[in-house]
C-alpha cells in the first residue's frame, strides 16, 4: 500500500490533483503572472509523507525479486506478506511543503493560508517498519524529487 506518490506524469489540475502538484502549479503560476499573493487551504499544520513514484517501482520490483523465504519472519496470524505499506516513513506539514514549493519556483511573493478551508486529517504517515525490516529503504529525498517533478512540469507545459 502506497503512501502519497508524486513524480513526472502527475495530475496538476487545480481541481482534482493532491496537494504536492497543486501547490507546485499554484506557485508556478503565481512566478510567471507575478501574482503578489499564493493561497494555501488550511492551516498548514496538517503533515503529510510523500514517495517519489520511481521510488514505489522500486519496491515493486525489489518485492517481488524476494525469495519467498525473506517473507517468513513476517507471517503470524494476523498479517500477512502481501499488506506491505510502502512510503519514505518521512513526514512535513504542509506549510513546509508550501515553503519549499515556493524556494524552488523562486516566488518572491506572499504566503497566505486560508484558515476557513478545512485542514483534513492532522498526519497521514505509513508504518513502514515491515518493509525496511525486508532491506528496502527509499532513495529520492523530497527536496530532489520535488526539483525533478519541477523540471519535468516546467518542460511538460511546452
Amino acid at each position: 500500500m502506497p503512501t502519497n506518490l508524486y513524480g513526472p506524469g502527475d495530475n496538476f489540475d487545480l481541481e482534482n490533483s493532491h496537494v504536492l502538484p497543486a501547490l507546485m502549479r499554484k506557485f508556478h503560476e503565481a512566478k510567471v503572472s507575478a501574482n503578489p499573493t499564493v493561497t494555501v487551504w488550511g492551516s498548514g499544520t496538517p503533515k503529510r509523507e510523500f514517495l517519489h513514484v520511481d521510488d514505489l517501482s522500486d519496491a515493486c520490483l525489489y518485492l517481488m525479486n524476494l525469495p519467498e523465504e525473506d517473507f517468513s519472519s513476517l507471517l503470524n496470524h494476523h498479517t500477512s506478506p502481501a499488506l506491505i505499506n510502502v512510503g519514505s516513513g518521512e513526514e512535513i506539514s504542509i506549510k513546509e511543503l508550501a515553503l519549499l514549493m515556493k524556494s524552488l519556483t523562486c516566488y518572491d511573493g506572499e504566503l497566505v493560508f486560508d484558515t476557513s478551508k478545512p485542514d483534513g486529517t492532522p498526519r497521514k504517515i505509513s508504518d513502514v517498519g515491515k518493509i525496511q525490516s525486508l532491506g528496502w529503504k527509499h532513495k529520492i529525498g523530497l527536496q530532489q524529487g520535488v526539483s525533478g517533478t519541477f523540471e519535468w512540469y516546467k518542460q511538460s507545459l511546452c
